[in-house]
């Protein structure tokens, strides 16, 4: 989420699995390349403009190398429920390589207050 990663396709690309595949909360699905290319310009990019603000983030570990994380975020008034997948190269040395597989985000309404 961080502004700088988002412009720059070289640290984007070391966060992304090379299979990556997000459905975002638009309903538009991306690939890695897509994503790639058009991160720079999307909503959250610009260091100068609205970040996006991350709560109640939670992680699970659902075998070795493969961590379920879920969180919400609010961006300019509208919050968002996210769920991603990132798996570990088996390539990367321990304690490292973990890479976003999957993103999903769903746009939260208004008047939904729930956790």
């Amino acid at each position: 989420m961080d502004p700088s990663v988002r412009v720059s396709r070289t640290l984007a690309a070391e966060l992304l699995d090379p299979e990556f595949v997000e459905v975002g909360a638009s309903g538009r699905r991306w690939t890695y390349e897509e994503m790639l290319a058009e991160l720079p310009e999307m909503a959250g990019s610009d260091e100068e403009g609205s970040p996006y603000t991350p709560t109640a983030l939670a992680g699970t570990l659902l075998a070795p190398g493969l961590v379920h994380l879920t969180y919400e975020t609010l961006h300019d008034g509208h919050r968002a429920r996210r769920s991603s997948l990132w798996r570990r190269d088996p390539a990367a040395p321990a304690g490292s390589g973990l890479r976003m597989y999957y993103h999903h985000a769903t746009p939260v309404p208004g008047s939904d207050d729930q956790p």
